[in-house]
């Protein structure tokens, strides 16, 4: 079974209620037991995992105890070489994700470490890029597909 590290870094744990105009009302344990629910409708195995700490993200990265991940970095991805480093080279795939367009926002969000080390990137969509990641990441193992 493929195993899906979902990674979040500081401030989501804000989410519903952090600027909702710009990252909407749902919160992210109702993204994670949503991603919990259809993970199982597509064999997939995924683990969660939020922390407003660098190293706590570079620490559980590091366990390499999944297949692949998605991550949202929150402002990491704008100033974390070292998460980049981590990511880079822990050896696993995953898919960036980001509720709002950062490409859309303030100048400093245009800095992006992780953009060309991710296997894919979905931005902008709201809660459902966090599905729309796990379907991609279903997409590319087979899972949940009869053989």
């Amino acid at each position: 079974m493929t195993r899906v590290l979902v990674l979040n870094g500081p401030n989501l744990n804000l989410l519903g209620t952090r600027e909702p105009d710009i990252y909407g009302h749902t919160t992210l344990r109702e993204i994670e037991d949503g991603l919990r629910r259809r993970s199982a409708e597509l064999g997939l195995e995924v683990d969660c995992f939020q922390s407003n700490h660098e190293g706590a993200l570079i620490d559980r990265l590091q366990e390499r105890d999944f297949d692949w991940a998605i991550v949202n970095a929150g402002g990491l991805t704008h100033t974390s070489v070292s998460l980049r480093d981590a990511l880079k080279g822990i050896g696993r795939p995953f898919v960036e994700v980001h509720i709002s367009d950062p490409d859309q926002r303030e100048e400093f969000r245009r800095v992006n470490y992780l953009h060309d080390i991710a296997a894919e990137r979905i931005v902008g969509r709201g809660a459902a890029g966090y599905a729309m990641a796990l379907e991609l990441i279903a997409g590319r193992t087979g899972a949940g597909q009869v053989k």
